[in-house]
């Protein structure tokens, strides 16, 4: 039974005309993005509740190494945004929040890096589809002309083509489109997740009051260096 379905789709292929080398390469496009999104998506999942908390905790204990070593053992792209705003404690809030900002925006490259091409694929493949359908009809009208309706199954195979083509282009663009539209909506919750940390870690800088005591802000930057400083090989 396959194999009867794979010799009918390939039998489609060749019968769709020229336009179909260009949906089979948008096809294999789609594939491979959304097969490599999909693991990358996959990996920077982490539960954001769970690693604040932790954060949290530790800042409350006044550790900020401490704070700092679990956003590197949790590593995420809000982990990061967090993180560079640890770094930075001790700082004017402008600061901190500018550095947040831009390991953000950074992050959120990363993980929209290919989406655009799928948004391409989903719109050029259903174009490939109806240019296929025009080409497919020029081809019926130009036999009807020679022959006239005499030959029928003449005329068939352009009206053949025609239906082949769009059914493929739909066929490509349908999945690829559900595909980009779960991928945002996936960076857009990491978009808001990055927001609302980044928030409650301001809060929570303002309920510590760094900038309270010299004494404090001493120790303060002093952990940090003592942070961001390589460990020496074991």
């Amino acid at each position: 039974m396959l194999g009867s379905i794979g010799g009918s789709l390939v039998d489609y292929y060749w019968k769709g005309g020229v336009t179909m080398h260009p949906m089979l390469i948008c096809s294999i496009i789609g594939l491979i993005i959304i097969i490599e999104r999909s693991i990358v998506l996959h990996r920077v999942k982490v539960n954001t509740a769970q690693v604040f908390g932790a954060i949290r905790a530790a800042l409350m204990k006044r550790d900020l190494k401490g704070a700092i070593e679990v956003c590197d053992e949790s590593p995420s792209p809000i982990s990061d945004t967090l993180r560079a705003g640890l770094l930075r404690y001790g700082k004017p809030p402008a600061d901190i929040e500018k550095a947040m900002e831009s390991v953000a925006l950074h992050e959120i490259s990363k993980l929209e890096r290919g989406l655009w091409m799928l948004a391409t694929v989903a719109n050029v493949a259903p174009l490939f589809g109806f240019l296929g359908t025009v080409t497919g009809m020029i081809k019926s009208f130009g036999v009807l002309a020679e022959v006239g309706l005499g030959n029928p199954k003449a005329v068939a195979a352009g009206i053949s083509e025609a239906l082949i083509t769009t059914a493929y282009g739909l066929f490509i663009a349908l999945p690829v489109q559900a595909a980009f539209n779960y991928f945002t909506s996936r960076v857009s919750n990491f978009a808001l997740d990055m927001e609302t940390s980044s928030a409650m870690l301001m809060e929570t800088f303002n309920e510590l009051g760094e900038a309270s005591s010299e004494g404090e802000t001493v120790t303060v930057s002093a952990a940090v260096q003592t942070a961001v400083q390589p460990q020496p090989a074991s």
